[in-house]
Order: C-alpha cells, then sequence, then structure tokens
C-alpha cells in the first residue's frame, strides 16, 4: 500500500520525468539541427567559394593571355601575375576544405593541371617568340588545360552544390520529424500529467475535503458522523484517528449531558430550598433556574424573557448589571410590595453580574430579598420611639419650664451651687428635648407623614442661605468657609426650611472636627436629573470602615474624644435627602477630611418623569 509520501512522489516524480523527457528529446533534435546547417554554411559553403574564385581568378589570366596575343603585353602580365596568386589563395582553401568522395582527387587534377598551365603560359608571354608560335602555344597547351582547370572547378562547385541540398533536405526533414515528436511528446505528457493530477486529486485533495466537511459538521454538533478510511496511508490514519476523536467526543458528550442534568437537577434542588426569590438571567434576558418562589409569586419560570415580567424595575435592574458588569440596586423605596396568599410582603431586588473572561458578563442573578420581617420590625422601632418621644415630650416640657422658672428666681433666690445645678440640668434637658425633637423628625419623615413645601430655588440661592449662619462661626474658629459654584446651575426642587437642617448639620459636624487654619467648601454641580451638593472639609477624616455606618440613627464615629449629640443628626440627613428623592453619600480617608454629597432633583425634569439618581 503506498503511503501519502509515495503517492505525492509518484504524481509529481511523473510529471518530472515528463519534463526531463520532452527537454532532452528537444535538445537532441536540436543538436542535431545544428550540426546540419553548420555542415551547410561551415564545409561546403567555403568548397563553394573558393571555387567560384578559381574560376574566376582563371578567367582573368586566360584574358590576361589575350591581351599579351593582341599586343597589350604589360596589361596582360599584371592581370595574370595578380590573378595567379588569387588562385593559388583559393585552390589551398579547396584543399584544405575536402568534405565530399571524389572531390580530393578533382582538386588534385586542378593543382596538377595549374602547375602545366603555369609552365606553359611562358610559350604564350615570351616575347622573342613570333606571333604565330604563341598563338599556337595558346591553343595548342595553354587553352585545353584552361578548359581542364575550368571544368574541373565547376564539377567540384557542382558537387558541393548539390551536397548543400541535401543537406538542406536532411535538416528540413530532422525538423519535421522533430516537430512530429515534439507534438507527439506533448500530447502523451499532457495525458500523463492529466492523469497524476487526477490521482492527486483522488489520492489526497478527495481526503482532505471530506475531512474538513467532517470537521464542520462537528463544529455544527454532528458528532455521529464517521469519516470512511478507505486507505492506510497518513490520510487514511488521520481518518482512523478523526473517527477515534469523534467517538471521545460522542463519550465526553454524553457523560457531559448526564453530569449537567445531575447538576441541573441539584442546583434547582438547592434553588427551591432557598427562601429568597432567586433568578439566573442568560445574556439574551431567559430565565434559566428560578427558586420555587421566584417562580410562584413573580412568575420568573425558566424559557421565559425578564422584559415579560410586570416588574418593570426588574427589567432595568438586569440591563444595567449586564452592561456595566456591576452590582444593580433600585434607587430609594425601591421595594416591591405584593400580596402573598393575602398577606402583604416587601421585597428589595437585587441584580448580580456572573463575570466571566475580561470582566465581562455572562449572565445575571436576579435577587428578590424578602424584607416584610425588617419592615415590620422597623415599622414596631419607629413606632415605639414615636410612642416613647411623644410619651417624654409633655414631661420635659414641664421639667424645662420648672428649671426655667427656678433660674428665674420666680420662686425665690438661689445659692451659687443650685444655680450651677440648675445649667446643668437646663443644659441636659435642651439636648434631650432637640435628641426627641430629632426622633421625631426621623420618625415623621420615614413615615411619610412630614409635610414638605416644594419650590424651586437656584442652587446659589440655597447654599448661600445655609452658609450666612455659620460664617461667624468659622471667622471665630479660624476656618476658612468658601462656596464653590457655577453660574449655570438649573433650579432644583426644595423645601428651603428642611434643606437648611441638611445644611446645618453637614455644616456644623465639618466645623466641629476641623481644626483652626482648615478650609470648609460648599458647592454644587449639575448632573443629568439632579444637582448634587457637597460639603468638603480639610478635618480628621472619617474610617473607611465606618463610612457604610454614619448615616445609621444613634451611630457616632468611635475615637472622636468627647461625644456630643446622640448620634442622630447625619439620619436626619438621609432622611430629609430621600424624602426629597435624592441620595446622600461620603467619601473620607482618616486625616484626610471628609466629603459629604446629597442630590436635589432638577426642577426642570418633566413632572412624573423617573428619576434614578
Amino acid at each position: 500500500m503506498l503511503g501519502l509520501r509515495q503517492k505525492m512522489s509518484l504524481g509529481f516524480g511523473g510529471m518530472l520525468a515528463i519534463l526531463v523527457i520532452i527537454g532532452g528529446q528537444s535538445v537532441r533534435h536540436f543538436s542535431s539541427l545544428g550540426a546540419s546547417i553548420d555542415v551547410i554554411l561551415r564545409e561546403n559553403y567555403r568548397s563553394v567559394i573558393a571555387c567560384q574564385q578559381m574560376k574566376e581568378a582563371l578567367e582573368r589570366m586566360d584574358s590576361g593571355l589575350l591581351f599579351t596575343l593582341l599586343g597589350e603585353r604589360a596589361k596582360g602580365e599584371a592581370l595574370i601575375a595578380g590573378n595567379k596568386a588569387s588562385f593559388r589563395a583559393a585552390l589551398q582553401v579547396e584543399l584544405d576544405t575536402i568534405t565530399l568522395p571524389g572531390e580530393g582527387e578533382k582538386a588534385a587534377m586542378i593543382r596538377d593541371s595549374f602547375g602545366q598551365f603555369e609552365s606553359a603560359l611562358a610559350g604564350v608571354v615570351d616575347p622573342a617568340l613570333p606571333a604565330a608560335a604563341r598563338r599556337g602555344a595558346y591553343f595548342d597547351r595553354v587553352f585545353p588545360l584552361f578548359e581542364r582547370i575550368k571544368d574541373g572547378a565547376g564539377e567540384i562547385l557542382q558537387m558541393n552544390q548539390q551536397s548543400m541540398s541535401e543537406a538542406n533536405d536532411r535538416a528540413r526533414h530532422s525538423a519535421a520529424s522533430a516537430r512530429k515528436q515534439m507534438f507527439a511528446l506533448l500530447l502523451v505528457g499532457t495525458v500523463l500529467a492529466s492523469a497524476f493530477l487526477l490521482l492527486t486529486g483522488r489520492w489526497i485533495l478527495r481526503p482532505i475535503q471530506r475531512l474538513t466537511g467532517s470537521a464542520e459538521e462537528i463544529r455544527r454538533g454532528n458528532l455521529d458522523l464517521v469519516v470512511a478510511t478507505g486507505s492506510r496511508d497518513e490520510i487514511g490514519r488521520l481518518s482512523e484517528a478523526f473517527n477515534a476523536m469523534a467517538a471521545s467526543l460522542r463519550e465526553f458528550r454524553r457523560t457531559d449531558q448526564a453530569r449537567l442534568v445531575r447538576i441541573r437537577r441539584a442546583t434547582q434542588e438547592a434553588f427551591d430550598s432557598l427562601p429568597d426569590a432567586v433568578a439566573v438571567i442568560d445574556p439574551e434576558g431567559k430565565v434559566e433556574v428560578a427558586t420555587e418562589s421566584a417562580r410562584t409569586v413573580f412568575g420568573l419560570k425558566p424559557g421565559i424573557r425578564v422584559s415579560d415580567s410586570p416588574f418593570d424595575v426588574l427589567t432595568d435592574l438586569f440591563r444595567t448589571a449586564l452592561k456595566e458588569g456591576r452590582i444593580a440596586i433600585p434607587g430609594n423605596r425601591g421595594e416591591i410590595q405584593m400580596f402573598v396568599g393575602g398577606e402583604e410582603r416587601y421585597f428589595r431586588p437585587k441584580a448580580v453580574p456572573i463575570l466571566g473572561r475580561e470582566r465581562l458578563a455572562d449572565g445575571v442573578v436576579l435577587f428578590l430579598n424578602d424584607i416584610t420581617q425588617l419592615r415590620q420590625q422597623d415599622e414596631i422601632k419607629k413606632g415605639v420611639i414615636r410612642m416613647v418621644s411623644h410619651q417624654l415630650r409633655t414631661p420635659l416640657t414641664s421639667i424645662r419650664m420648672a428649671i426655667h422658672l427656678l433660674l428665674e428666681e420666680k420662686v425665690g433666690p438661689l445659692t451659687e451651687k443650685q444655680a450651677e445645678l440648675l445649667v446643668t440640668a437646663k443644659e441636659d434637658s435642651d439636648r434631650l428635648h432637640g435628641i426627641l425633637s430629632d426622633l421625631l423628625d426621623i420618625s415623621r419623615m420615614g413615615s411619610g407623614n412630614a409635610m414638605l413645601e416644594f419650590r424651586t430655588a437656584p442652587p446659589r440661592t440655597v447654599v448661600l442661605d445655609a452658609i450666612e449662619p455659620f460664617r461667624r462661626a468659622a471667622q471665630d474658629q479660624g476656618v476658612e468657609l468658601i462656596s464653590e459654584l457655577k453660574d449655570d446651575l438649573p433650579d432644583v426642587w426644595v423645601d428651603m426650611t428642611r434643606i437648611g437642617h441638611v445644611f446645618g448639620n453637614l455644616i456644623s459636624n465639618a466645623l466641629k472636627y476641623t481644626p483652626p487654619g482648615g478650609r470648609i467648601a460648599v458647592g454644587a454641580a449639575a448632573e443629568e436629573a439632579f444637582v448634587r451638593f457637597s460639603v468638603s472639609d480639610t478635618g480628621a477624616g472619617i474610617p473607611e470602615k465606618f463610612l457604610s455606618r454614619v448615616f445609621e440613627p444613634f451611630f457616632r464615629v468611635p475615637g472622636r474624644g468627647k461625644e456630643i449629640g446622640a448620634g442622630l443628626g447625619l439620619a436626619i440627613v438621609k432622611e430629609i435627602v430621600e424624602a426629597h428623592g435624592g441620595t446622600v453619600g461620603a467619601e473620607s480617608r482618616s486625616g484626610a477630611g471628609a466629603t459629604f454629597t446629597f442630590t436635589l432633583r432638577r426642577a426642570d425634569r418633566r413632572p412624573g418623569e423617573e428619576i434614578r439618581p
């Protein structure tokens, strides 16, 4: 059985052999034609020229003899002497180029006859002899020799011309024969080359095309094909390896499918055991796996699109997480309210991207955490705070009034020690009154019972009105208090009184923690749907681990020395800003100052337009 190397060697070697044969035959025929032409031009042609020169020189010498007989002796002798040398030179050429049978004998006869011709010339050109004797010598001896030499040269000339004609015929015949042979070899070579090409295509190209087609089928998922192996060469062995690979892939697919089924079943069972609603969404927006609560409560069944859900917030969160590759959560008060089994339930959605290579999202996991119990606990806590605040406010008012009357000495004079104790009691009662007021504000804001009086206002007015009450305190403390505002800021929707409380808390905190020589900057910048206000200071800053808790009620950053206040100021700031539909935030590093920001809705937004800070 021939291998692929042998088949390729046979195919290309056959074409090489055809080229060598045709080239060799061409060289041989061209060499033969060249030899024939060389004979014509080199040998016979020189003899023809030599014979013509001899005849011409001989005729001129005969003319010289006639001149001498007619009395022109000088002219005749000159002709005889000049052409005698030419004859000898031509005769010598002829003697050197003898190539034909009989040509040598004729050339020797001419040589001998010319010697006699030279001897007989003396009896013709001798002036001492009588004219009749000279004429007799010419006609009796010289002229017969002249005729003999001339005829001999003519015969040699005829012989060489005949030889040239025969050589020409042979060359023409050889050329015709070479042309026929070349045509025949070319035809045979074309047939053989075509046969080799067909065999090469059958041996090599077709099996490779079959393998290419099979690879394409496997790429499309068809692992059940089998490639025919009609030979035992390299391609045949490659086809067998290809079939073995396809068989292995079929086995892997079978085992992988079984494993995937097991994993999917285990994943579904694990999902069903989760208390919260969870759904895995593919990049096209289709639900792949979902928990029981996600299927029954939110309709997120496998196979449906998240865009078909009646909750637009889920679609928005999915698109944000998929596009931006980050966790997406809704804005303020973005809970979903549902009635499950006749019971009011609250869920907070969150979309977490499944990041693959190059930090690109391959899918999204939707979490819908049931926060009903948290809201109930929050409502209970707020109710308790509200009730306690109301219950404490009345006796606290009486206590403050009594302390005020005592300090005014309406009921009698006080000693110095009594006055000092009453001042301390008044400060503590005022602080307690402030705490109760803050608690009531938080309670009203959180329950939505606070009445806000919105109006449009320029950010410059909002900021300057908020800064003005603190300028004297900043000067006394040696702290620079400035505003950083642009002229093209859009108006905002705002309750001036409530936002004054927000700036008051933020600026007072900044003054509290900014040492003399420091700087506090209050600024504003326009965003797509909001105007973002900021209060930055160069104070002690807040450790990063506490930033996420600074807006919690009653939280105070540890390690601040003397604790002042109940930790409700920033919580009230958060409630007021969120009641305006905005968000709050804080950025800081320990020892590098802090920046607090909050947003207010732009007044040029259309009424009812959805706002996403």
